[in-house]
């Protein structure tokens, strides 16, 4: 099927001169009544002739377009702002060419592990190819109004239910090729909650691909909720939790192995003690339990010698 942008082709005039015409048959209409020097035929003609022009005048505001059909046959897209007359036998086809915003509800997906999430987009969408939108996608809710111009809202309706359904498809696309974090696969270097602007990218070039064939641009797309499906997500943020405890308990050796080394260092340096073997063992426990305990420490006072 050849899908083409086609901008208007057919003859086009200032509204203005359209009023004068009009304005000057009226006028040609009243003078022949008045003198009756004109056939009688020739009055009746004319206010059909005058009937058919007023229906010819278009105003288009910015960012509008109107798609031109004669007779089924698309005569072209027509963009140019401000008030025009076209020919009254044209079927005007309005559509709105403004951004529009799409606040997607929260989804239930698999990642790449297959742990169920909610996933949720936000993204911004227009129509850019005229044709395609128009004839392209089918929608038994758009009318048209007794003048043969297609009601603006039921259009946009059905665009905004298009949009919707591929948006809920690209989403569940996307999200399947990732990992929720690097908890499910430390390899991935990307998960979606880690590389925000690569599976922003990502979803927005997919929603454009689904799209397409609608004539249907989306400007911006960008995940704006991400959590672990309900029936997980107890057990997920225990297991966040442990992986803090762990990782906080890491430094914690960390930094007292290095105190006890520092701390038999300068005992050695200074001369303070000597100790052998077995003693340096004992410290080093001591000193590890104190420093890597969650209670305080409660000291005891060996009154006697230091092997007794």
């Amino acid at each position: 099927m050849e899908t083409k942008e086609f901008e208007f082709k057919g003859f086009k005039m200032s509204g203005f001169i359209g009023l004068l015409l009009v304005f000057a048959m009226i006028g040609v209409m009243v003078w022949s009544g008045v003198t009756l020097t004109a056939p009688a035929i020739i009055i009746p003609i004319l206010f059909l002739v005058l009937i058919i022009m007023t229906v010819g005048f278009v105003q288009l505001e910015p960012n509008e377009a109107r798609a031109m059909v004669f007779f089924g046959k698309y005569r072209g897209t027509f963009r140019e702002n401000g008030f025009w007359w076209v020919n009254p036998f044209l079927t005007k086809k309005k559509i709105s060419l403004r951004a529009r915003n799409l606040n997607a509800e929260a989804i239930k997906v698999n990642d790449k592990s297959g742990n169920p999430i909610m996933i949720g987009l936000v993204m911004v969408w227009k129509i850019k190819d005229v044709y395609k939108a128009l004839f392209e996608i089918d929608s038994q809710t758009m009318g048209q109004t007794p003048g043969g111009i297609t009601s603006l809202n039921s259009t946009m309706r059905a665009f905004e239910n298009f949009v919707s359904v591929q948006s809920d498809a690209a989403l569940r696309q996307v999200a399947g090729r990732y990992n929720y974090d690097e908890n499910s696969n430390p390899a991935d270097d990307v998960t979606l909650r880690s590389g925000a602007d690569e599976i922003n990218e990502a979803l927005k070039q997919t929603l454009n691909e689904r799209l397409a064939i609608a004539g249907i641009e989306a400007i911006e797309a960008r995940i704006n909720y991400l959590a672990y499906a309900p029936e997980i997500a107890a057990v997920m943020l225990r297991r966040q939790q442990a992986d803090a405890i762990i990782a906080a308990r890491e430094k914690i050796v960390e930094g007292a192995v290095s105190m006890v080394k520092m701390a038999l260092d300068n005992l050695k340096k200074d001369g303070v003690v000597d100790l052998d073997e077995e003693r340096k063992a004992a410290m080093v426990s001591n000193l590890l339990v104190v420093l890597c305990g969650d209670e305080p420490a409660a000291p005891v006072v060996n009154a006697g010698t230091l092997y007794n």
